[in-house]
């Protein structure tokens, strides 16, 4: 790497930083944690993914595989078929999010009861 480029890469305050630039998005977290199941296809992560558009599937997978966390496979036939696969490093950062899903399994009654009681403080009478 070039000392301009070593430049122009943005330093990180810490490994969380570095963490966050790449699982930054509100669908990714959830993408690396269906592409540890192992190869997936285009239509079955948009069923995983609920609610995300195709345009925002499709922007995140493609930052994905920009910071090398996963590829893209393109098998070149007709009709196409294209699939999704972690690399060695998406393997790993993906692992690494497992604690946190563990997390929400075990608090997921309180969190739903919180956020439900947080999102009613808006709609109480406004003196």
């Amino acid at each position: 790497m070039s000392d301009a480029a070593i430049l122009d890469t943005p330093a990180f305050t810490c490994g969380l930083d570095a963490t966050l630039k790449v699982i930054s998005g509100k669908w990714k977290p959830l993408i690396l944690y269906f592409l540890l199941r192992g190869p997936t296809r285009y239509g079955e992560l948009k069923r995983a993914v609920r609610d995300v558009s195709d345009k925002v599937l499709i922007q995140q997978l493609k930052e994905l595989e920009a910071d090398g966390v996963l590829t893209r496979n393109d098998y070149r036939e007709v009709p196409p078929r294209v699939d999704y696969t972690l690399t060695e490093m998406g393997q790993s950062l993906a692992r690494a999010l497992e604690p946190l899903c563990a997390w929400g399994t075990e608090n997921m009654a309180e969190m739903q009861a919180l956020f439900a009681a947080r999102d009613g403080w808006g709609r109480g009478k406004r003196g």
